[in-house]
């Protein structure tokens, strides 16, 4: 049973609606952004970024039904992260993050990060970084400190590439040393679908045992747009049959990739539920593989 409409609009969220099917205790939404205004930009971005603070966000996950979180560093902020931890210190233990660092981090700084609850790198191939051109040999030596760091256990790399990069990449992503999680359904196009050679190597990958994908960002791609995102089903079906175990959601609020007032998040959830083969698997994508991956129930 659904909750009653809201009376108000959550910002960065078109829509009143609430999801068709009420979320399970503990539903993870595994990729949003905070931005705040107290928090500058770095000097490379180019676009001024919206006001998202964490307590407009917090109204999403009482429209949604979602408790915890993944807090992921823009590249608006270059490898500054102090608006994810303040993020993360705002929102407590249900909240994880996900850092940006150049290659010359040290351990020290990965002992910071660690201490706060984030457990992952993310390297973005698509948008413009601070230190230019993010390479393979940067994923490299990342991974290697991460494997090579005490913590170990809690980190994971974090990949944003298009899928003609994702290709190139695979050689590389198929030796890392830590767990890979791919952004975005790997921007795979929605025409293409599971015959994509992208998808290929998405499926190489997951079925190695140490890749995730995140089921989020369906409207970079789509041609049909919401509420539907009709195009994007069999994509999403075709991983959901792959890998249920190995796939995490997300919303990717406030959705900087669109035009303001086009993304409705009931409908991304709404999506999922189509994607999913079963009740029972739309709660391990939202609760269990989530709690693994981000280490919710590590103590």
């Amino acid at each position: 049973m659904t909750l009653p409409d809201l009376s108000t609009p959550v910002p960065h969220s078109v829509g009143l609606n609430r999801p068709t099917r009420a979320l399970p205790a503990l539903a993870c939404d595994s990729h949003m952004h905070i931005f705040d205004t107290r928090f500058a930009p770095s000097a490379h971005w180019p676009r001024t970024p919206p006001h998202a603070p964490v307590a407009a966000y917090r109204q999403l996950q009482q429209r949604l039904g979602t408790s915890r979180t993944v807090v992921v560093t823009p590249s608006t902020y270059g490898t500054d992260n102090a608006c994810t931890l303040d993020a993360l210190d705002q929102l407590g233990d249900s909240a994880r993050g996900v850092a940006v660092v150049d290659a010359d981090v040290s351990d020290a700084e990965l002992a910071r990060l660690a201490a706060r609850r984030v457990c992952g790198l993310r390297l973005n191939f698509v948008s413009p970084q601070s230190w230019g051109t993010t390479t393979a040999d940067m994923l490299q030596t990342l991974a290697q400190k991460l494997a090579r760091h005490p913590d170990c256990a809690v980190w994971h790399i974090q990949v944003f590439a298009e899928p003609v990069q994702i290709i190139e990449l695979q050689p590389v992503l198929q030796q890392l040393p830590v767990p890979l999680v791919i952004d975005h359904l790997g921007r795979i196009d929605p025409a293409e679908g599971a015959s994509a050679e992208a998808y290929g190597v998405l499926r190489r990958l997951l079925d190695g045992g140490r890749c995730w994908v995140k089921l989020s960002g369906a409207y970079m791609r789509s041609q049909v747009h919401g509420p539907s995102y009709a195009d994007t089903v069999p994509l999403g079906r075709a991983l959901v049959q792959a890998a249920p175990e190995r796939l995490v959601w997300g919303s990717d609020w406030p959705h900087t990739t669109e035009r303001p007032g086009t993304v409705n998040d009931t409908d991304l959830v709404n999506l999922l539920q189509t994607w999913s083969a079963s009740d029972a698997v739309m709660d391990r994508i939202l609760v269990d593989n989530p709690a693994q991956l981000y280490g919710f129930d590590r103590r």
